[in-house]
């Protein structure tokens, strides 16, 4: 990329999409190009000539040192080409360099703002910021195939920053009260490990600064333990998995509640009636929240919406589930909730979001067998 100064137009152009990119703060001026227009649909799109048209943007200078490894990293990954054009700033005819698109695809369209803003304006910042941090840059292809887990952290991060959690025991935590910044690019090809440093308030009104830290940078899942009021049943989901396999279990199938990562756009509600339907074939209309909680917040970042469904369990059976395209190898059983509970206290159930959950079944199952034999019926 070589000029003065930078033309930012469409995804570029948004709010905080260039602050996140660079990691400096927001400026520049107004700018147009005229006789253009900006196709396609997606964070590449190309200005093509168009007599009368008239491209929005601003000018800004061309950013130097680290944050123009991290503008260069990120064109990199988005195959964004520089090209040399002459903009409009107030009266003045300026050359500067637009990041674009290599070419429109086939059949594109206008470049809508108004839609892309509807999709990405809040997720975006944070998803060019992970995308910006990578060292060696992601290409195109890394990026296309990470594309849904750096969403999905996007949408964790926006969900955690809405959140308003009570603080009546704990610290009231205010903004300047914390701070982290990275230290490494993140690693991994799914689950990101981030290095970084912290600073918190102290306790003893002192401050920690600069703590040396590393955290699985995971998702938000939800959680569901589909129940059988009127049975007393549950069911339970067995799978190999590869946390008790590298710690060196010597039996590293689990049994679980049924789970999924929360995709972008969907509600923690959503994600957990979709999981339920592809992993166990049940089709339900509701949920029951039970709790929201981190499994590990000393480690990771995950951050599991915990839920029970009201369904049918007619017989105590095991049976395979899980969808072959996402390669789930999966045996259901639904058993009595007795049996359940046999299993936690032996040990066979180890994994501690369910023995929560079926904690909290037990503490609510007279109720709830109760509403499903209403006296009389």
């Amino acid at each position: 990329m070589r000029g003065a100064a930078l033309f930012l137009a469409g995804p570029l152009a948004e709010p905080g999409v260039f602050a996140a990119v660079t990691g400096h703060a927001e400026g520049g001026a107004p700018a147009r190009l005229p006789d253009h227009a900006l196709m396609g649909r997606g964070e590449a799109p190309v200005a093509v000539p168009r007599g009368g048209g008239m491209i929005e943007g601003r000018l800004v200078s061309m950013p130097e040192g680290a944050a123009r490894d991290r503008l260069d990293s990120y064109a990199a990954t988005l195959a964004l080409v520089a090209r040399e054009v002459e903009v409009l700033h107030g009266a003045d005819r300026l050359r500067a360099v637009l990041l674009e698109g290599a070419e429109p695809p086939a059949g594109a369209q206008g470049w809508n703002a108004g839609a892309w803003r509807a999709r990405h304006g809040a997720s975006w910042p944070l998803i060019a910021a992970e995308i910006a941090e990578h060292a060696p840059p992601l290409s195109p292809g890394s990026f296309a195939r990470q594309r849904t887990m750096i969403e999905v952290r996007a949408a964790a991060r926006l969900r955690a920053s809405r959140d308003t959690p009570p603080a009546t025991l704990r610290r009231a935590a205010r903004p300047e009260d914390f701070a982290w910044r990275a230290d490494a690019p993140l690693a991994g090809a799914f689950f990101k490990l981030a290095g970084m440093r912290m600073d918190h308030l102290r306790f003893d009104g002192g401050r920690a600064e600069a703590l040396p830290r590393e955290v699985l940078v995971g998702v938000d899942a939800t959680l569901v333990l589909p129940y059988d009021p009127r049975r007393d049943r549950v069911l339970l989901v067995e799978q190999f998995r590869t946390g008790p396999a590298r710690r060196g279990a010597a039996n590293p199938w689990t049994l679980e509640p049924v789970a999924g990562i929360v995709d972008p756009g969907e509600s923690p509600r959503e994600a957990g009636l979709r999981e339920t339907r592809e992993e166990a074939g049940l089709v339900l209309d509701s949920l029951i929240p039970i709790f929201g909680g981190y499994p590990s917040p000393g480690s990771n970042t995950d951050f599991f919406h915990c839920f029970l469904a009201l369904a049918d369990l007619p017989q105590e059976r095991s049976w395979r589930g899980g969808l072959a395209e996402e390669d789930e190898d999966l045996r259901l059983h639904a058993v009595s909730f007795d049996r359940a509970m046999e299993l936690v206290g032996t040990g066979e159930i180890e994994v501690l979001p369910l023995q929560a959950m079926l904690y909290w079944l037990a503490h609510h199952r007279v109720e709830l067998r109760a509403s499903a034999h209403p006296p009389g019926a």
